[in-house]
């Protein structure tokens, strides 16, 4: 890659960084495209240049965040550990910014089509990763809608910011839960 590519390329994420930064900070309605280019360090034009139009902008955000959110989630199909370490560690970095969206969602229609597709990439996380006790499940959807409870950004909150739990201790509830629902035989505990 040449050194402008990679100039231009790094411009690039810069301004998606700071626009999904700032959507994790404010109400949407609230962020313009100076805010994105003065976070970014460029100018409105330069914001202009790569995406054509704020549009254009939030549509590559979503993707973007979304690309991330999918490799912060990544774990080993069947490890209890490691799969709810890998969501708390996740809530811990986005967590509160998914309940700001969450809170928005009613009034935001492009809110509500982000929480409505991250409601979607976290059922599937949780279905793929337990995928080995949910083929041996009497009623496989019930207990992939249990799972998707008590692996929940709500369930987080519940747990780390309304009771105010360390992060440790919080991992720990959420194991618990999670190994209750899958019972002392599961596939990985063999």
């Amino acid at each position: 890659m040449t050194s402008r590519a990679r100039s231009v390329e790094e411009t690039r994420r810069r301004i998606l960084t700071a626009s999904v930064g700032l959507h994790s900070e404010r109400l949407a309605a609230d962020i313009g495209l100076d805010d994105v280019a003065a976070r970014a360090g460029v100018s409105v034009q330069t914001v202009l240049r790569h995406f054509g139009s704020r549009a254009s902008l939030v549509e590559a955000s979503i993707e973007h965040a979304r690309a991330e959110v999918e490799e912060e989630r990544r774990s080993p199909v069947g490890d209890v550990d490691a799969a709810v370490r890998t969501i708390v560690d996740h809530y811990e970095q986005r967590g509160d910014a998914v309940i700001v969206m969450l809170a928005q969602e009613p009034h935001e229609e492009l809110l509500r089509r982000v929480t409505e597709d991250g409601r979607r990439m976290h059922r599937g996380w949780v279905e793929e990763v337990f995928a080995p006790y949910v083929e041996l499940a009497a009623d496989p959807d019930e207990l992939v809608d249990l799972l998707v409870v008590a692996t929940d950004v709500y369930t987080w909150k519940l747990l780390r910011r309304d009771r105010g739990l360390a992060r440790d201790l919080t991992e720990n509830r959420i194991r618990t839960l999670v190994r209750t629902l899958l019972g002392a035989d599961g596939p990985a505990d063999h």
